[in-house]
């Protein structure tokens, strides 16, 4: 078998004998389903309300969970082999660093892509069979574009993790700079940039602002699905509504955040000392 593959299909292993798949998987579920029905629940109206509204709802809890447990997923990629002494032993077999990169990177996005199928396929399917009048090409449509920009967000963090992971010497050190690379990227950044706007007075170069969100990958994930829907969400996601962001270049933005860190965490794990 290609070592890519089998390096792929040990991780995919891994990720079913730890129940990573079925935690992941179900706290997916009870997320969409959950959304789904009561999410608007403040208003007193229980059950489904409309794709739109579900879609955004869900995108903005999302973005706080899909990213966090991606690197705690993978933030032991690297440093976890070379403290358990398998990551030499795997290097002695006909294996590149390349390709035990690679074949991790697969890995870890087929244990996300099941989950956010599943998990978030389960609410899909739950409201067509339940929820009346509802319109079944728009709701596949909307909930698959969100399964496959949630899924590209994970592995965008896994190959964040992975650069964490061949940088540190100890386990608890990468799971401290997961945490903070999260906290960077799911609060920080959207807050510098509201700085930014509060210390100009809103004078800042507005042609540019609405593209440094494309800068951040949660906020590339979060436009996504609010593309060909009314409701442009809130905070700095409205300055970027003027802005005729296609899917396509934003699918494109989100896939470079995949290429560029995983090109990053193989730079790493190149120069590292086993």
């Amino acid at each position: 078998m290609n070592p890519v593959l089998s390096i792929a299909q040990k991780e995919l292993k891994d990720g079913l004998r730890n129940r990573w798949i079925v935690a992941i998987t179900l706290i997916f579920a009870l997320l969409a389903i959950g959304i789904s029905w009561f999410g608007a629940a403040a208003s007193g109206v229980i059950g489904f309300t409309s794709i739109p509204n579900t879609i955004i709802s869900l995108a903005s809890l999302a973005v706080f969970l899909i990213p966090l447990i991606s690197l705690l997923l993978a933030y032991d990629a690297i440093v976890g082999e070379d403290e358990d002494g398998t990551l030499l032993l795997l290097l002695t077999y006909p294996l590149t660093k390349g390709q035990l990169l690679i074949g991790k990177l697969l890995g870890h996005a087929s244990i996300l892509g099941i989950s956010t199928t599943i998990g978030f396929g389960a609410a899909a399917i739950i409201i067509s069979i339940f929820a009346s009048n509802v319109d079944l090409v728009g709701l596949y449509k909307a909930f698959g574009l969100f399964i496959v920009s949630a899924t590209l967000l994970g592995v965008c963090f896994v190959a964040i993790a992975y650069i964490i992971s061949g940088l540190v010497t100890e386990k608890s050190k990468a799971a401290g700079m997961a945490l903070i690379s999260w906290f960077m990227f799911v609060l920080v950044f959207d807050l510098a940039l509201l700085g930014i706007l509060v210390a100009t007075e809103g004078k800042f170069n507005a042609e540019l602002f609405p593209y440094l969100l494309l800068l951040n990958p949660t906020d590339v994930f979060r436009l996504i699905n609010l593309v060909g829907f009314d409701a442009v969400g809130t905070g700095l996601i409205t300055i970027a509504a003027d802005v005729n962001f296609s899917i396509y270049t934003l699918l494109l933005a989100l896939v470079g955040w995949v290429l560029v860190p995983i090109g990053i965490a193989y730079g790493v794990f190149i120069k590292r000392k086993l």
